[in-house]
């Protein structure tokens, strides 16, 4: 009766802390076909723990139901032996499944199956730093759709993993991650786009154009001050073209022929669909 109130209870807590997790689900691909049977072995548990790692861990108190769907696809390149530790080499692609995305071409870990995967702000270790600094990059791009730099936070703690990670045994990467949370950071322009847009998309669907044409108004404002801050970075560049059809389809549906032109100025690559709604207003 008692091991039956326990596992209850724990039931209870799993669930609860699942509740509160910002991240609701995760599909994860590991590619190890470089490496040996055996070491394909040692890391039979790894796609589990990091699972558990990332739906089980409360990364913000003030933002309990984001309900992030997290892709992770890691690339193993090799091993290679430091001392009694295998250390594996590799790529790895985080996304959101719509409009971020991160490609971290050189990361090292080492993984002992059975013990316990979890960030300790104290004592780095680098698969937990390395999983934990893109949990914070995502979820701090995630909280700036809901206030006007809301994931400063978390930006801090990513760029403090880093400058961690820089200063470990484990130094391979953590200085591209230094430069591409401060990249992220200071791109304030497509934090203030983001921003309208999804602002403006809520607003779409509630039937309030009047406030839905002004936040449009901020969003073109932010892409032309991220072009003129940092110019056609790859994070503007691949907002723009994951969203430009639903840009394209509601400045269409709104007769907004001038934010239209100001589109096929601001996001070249997608001229032509840009062309087309305004072929279509015109007709």
């Amino acid at each position: 009766m008692v091991n039956l109130v326990k596992y209850v209870i724990l039931c209870i807590l799993l669930h609860v802390n699942i509740i509160f997790a910002q991240f609701i689900s995760l599909d994860i691909t590991l590619d190890n076909r470089l490496l040996r049977s055996d070491e394909k072995q040692d890391i039979l548990n790894l796609s589990s723990d990091i699972k558990r790692f990332f739906l089980e861990t409360t990364w913000d108190d003030n933002y309990k139901d984001l309900e992030i769907q997290l892709h992770i696809q890691i690339i193993f390149e090799g091993v290679t032996q430091r001392g009694n530790l295998s250390i594996y080499n590799c790529q790895a692609l985080f996304s959101n499944g719509h409009d971020l995305r991160y490609f971290d071409k050189s990361f090292q870990f080492y993984y002992n199956s059975g013990t316990n995967l979890y960030y300790d702000p104290v004592l780095f270790e680098p698969l937990a730093g390395f999983l934990a600094y893109y949990a914070h990059l995502i979820l701090a791009n995630e909280i700036d759709t809901y206030e006007f730099n809301g994931g400063n936070k978390s930006f801090e703690m990513a760029r403090d993993i880093s400058l961690r990670g820089s200063a470990s045994d484990f130094t391979k990467g953590w200085d591209y991650r230094i430069t591409l949370v401060d990249n992220l950071t200071r791109n304030i322009g497509l934090r203030k786009a983001r921003l309208a847009w999804y602002i403006a998309m809520d607003l779409f669907d509630s039937g309030d154009m009047d406030s839905v044409i002004e936040e449009l108004k901020n969003f073109i404002d932010g892409i032309e001050e991220s072009f003129r801050d940092v110019g056609r970075d790859n994070q503007t560049q691949f907002f723009l073209k994951t969203q430009s059809t639903k840009i394209a389809a509601m400045l269409e549906s709104l007769g907004q022929i001038e934010f239209l032109k100001d589109m096929e100025e601001l996001d070249a690559d997608r001229r032509k669909l840009y062309q087309a709604s305004l072929e279509t207003i015109e007709e």
